[in-house]
């Protein structure tokens, strides 16, 4: 799953692939902005940990779930 994060008063974004699916990281993301909490922690593919500070969270895209075609579509 392709995430991509938005930081406030930054031109550039977190991107990365997770193995986490887009309703455990919409429940995490949600939980965080809830509670007030100073951070969002989230997994990449490679065991890789970012975390965010959600004062500076501008926007969380999270991509869908389908796996790539290969190949050509008729």
């Amino acid at each position: 799953m392709d995430i991509r994060i938005g930081i406030a008063n930054s031109p550039r974004e977190i991107s990365f692939e997770s193995s986490q699916t887009s309703a455990e990281v919409e429940k995490i993301v949600a939980e965080a902005l809830d509670t007030d909490a100073k951070f969002v922690k989230l997994a990449d593919d490679k065991g890789k940990i970012y975390i965010v500070p959600t004062a500076s969270l501008s926007y969380v895209e999270v991509g869908s779930e389908e796996s790539r075609r290969i190949g050509f579509v008729a």
